[in-house]
């Protein structure tokens, strides 16, 4: 049998397995929901927060993690760069350690350190008192509702509200025993694993697909401008504000775009009740269009395929209903994602530092020559890609909500 990440982990030198097994051999018959023998402790009596500052220039080849590196609920570190690109007093983490975004804890960053390294001061390095708790727990215990939410409530300050050691130490957590604190970490750990693996898939995914657009695009010897395939090239005009509702149409904002992705993101959806006027309907999305971002973050693309909502634009986006019998927009988006073409944003940026394009060089943006019938073919070999990405990111939302169930469950008795 393969060894997996979760034994592995439990098998590592971060916790006194050893010493564990032999007090209770039978530790993986636990009763996973049972609660007896669970304390409430401060949390500092089985953490503790290591305050060991560095230099950058003392540490110039060493891993560097700040807090942008982390992301939102994901307990491993995907990112990182070196000492020598910062300034300022960091963090010294070991292996094994959490590092925890004390800044703006609503954010939900945690990840667990799989090698050693320096990290931002805004972080917090916590490691395991491993007489009370396991290295392989504790993570689990800090990724629930009740942590965080309570990190919430206890920060300071208006503007990036911060964790202090000083009070997290004397917050209140159950705790189970060393023996099932084994047991429920193999299973949360099992469940990592599998998010893993899938996010390998999807990124192989994700390599097929743009490997299939960049041979698209290679097969081409020409170019064409989106004004001269375009039936209409607009943008959403403001003063919507006043039309917010609770209820009613979508209204798209940059935040519902996402950067070489072309589906929506609806995780934060503004809503309005439209005016019955010719600029209201200048500036609705029609299945078939393909949105442009035209300020700020220049040139995230969404292509409206198959909406169910009533949608419209705010004026930070660009519409582009494209002549179908002529060009694909299905394809047409996929293009503007990758390279080269991507790059034709930053060239016709005219707004400087500010960033910004008019409809005009929005006009200008170039894509392969194609004929339809190849467009076609093409785009039939990108969605087959695509619907291979689409399964593997319903398995990770599923995952991730089992994991949250587990954690909830397991971890936080309810």
């Amino acid at each position: 049998m393969t060894e997996t990440r979760a034994t592995a982990r439990l098998a590592s030198n971060h916790r006194p397995s050893t010493d564990l097994l032999r007090t209770n051999p039978d530790w993986a018959k636990l009763p996973i929901f049972e609660r007896k023998g669970w304390k409430r402790l401060p949390f500092a009596a089985f953490a503790e927060s290591v305050n060991e500052r560095v230099e950058p220039a003392n540490a110039a080849e060493v891993i560097y993690v700040g807090l942008d590196d982390l992301d939102s609920c994901d307990i491993h570190i995907r990112r990182w760069g070196k000492g020598s690109d910062v300034i300022g007093t960091k963090l010294r983490f070991r292996k094994g350690d959490i590092i925890f975004g004390r800044r703006r804890a609503y954010q939900r960053k945690l990840a667990v350190a799989e090698m050693d390294g320096i990290c931002s001061a805004h972080a917090m390095v916590v490691r395991a008192k491993p007489e009370m708790v396991l290295p392989e727990f504790l993570p689990f215990l800090m990724m629930s509702d009740k942590f965080m939410n309570r990190a919430v409530e206890i920060s300071v300050g208006s503007l990036s509200p911060t964790i202090n050691w000083t009070t997290l130490k004397l917050e209140d957590f159950d705790l189970p025993p060393l023996d099932q604190q084994t047991r429920i970490a193999e299973i949360l750990w099992a469940i990592d694993t599998l998010i893993e693996s899938n996010q390998t898939e999807l990124a192989d995914a994700v390599e097929l697909r743009d490997a299939r657009v960049r041979q698209a695009a290679e097969s081409s010897k020409s170019s064409v401008s989106l004004g001269e395939l375009a039936t209409s090239i607009t943008s959403g005009s403001r003063g919507w504000a006043e039309h917010y509702s609770s209820e009613g149409p979508i209204f798209l904002r940059i935040a519902n775009l996402q950067r070489r992705n072309i589906r929506f993101d609806w995780r934060e959806i503004q809503r309005v009740s439209p005016p019955e006027t010719k600029e209201a309907l200048r500036t609705r999305v029609k299945n078939g269009d393909v949105l442009i971002s035209i300020t700020a973050e220049l040139g995230l693309i969404a292509f409206a395929d198959q909406l169910l909502d009533e949608c419209y634009i705010n004026q930070h986006i660009a519409m582009v209903s494209l002549d179908q019998t002529i060009y694909d927009p299905y394809l047409a988006s996929m293009f503007l994602c990758l390279p080269p073409y991507a790059d034709q944003f930053r060239k016709l940026n005219d707004q400087g530092a500010k960033a910004g394009m008019n409809l005009k060089n929005v006009a200008k943006l170039r894509l392969p020559a194609l004929s339809l019938g190849e467009q076609l073919n093409r785009a039939a070999e990108i969605r087959a890609a695509e619907s291979i990405i689409d399964s593997l990111r319903i398995n990770e939302e599923a995952l991730s909500a089992l994991r949250k169930r587990l954690i909830r469950y397991l971890v936080e008795g309810r």
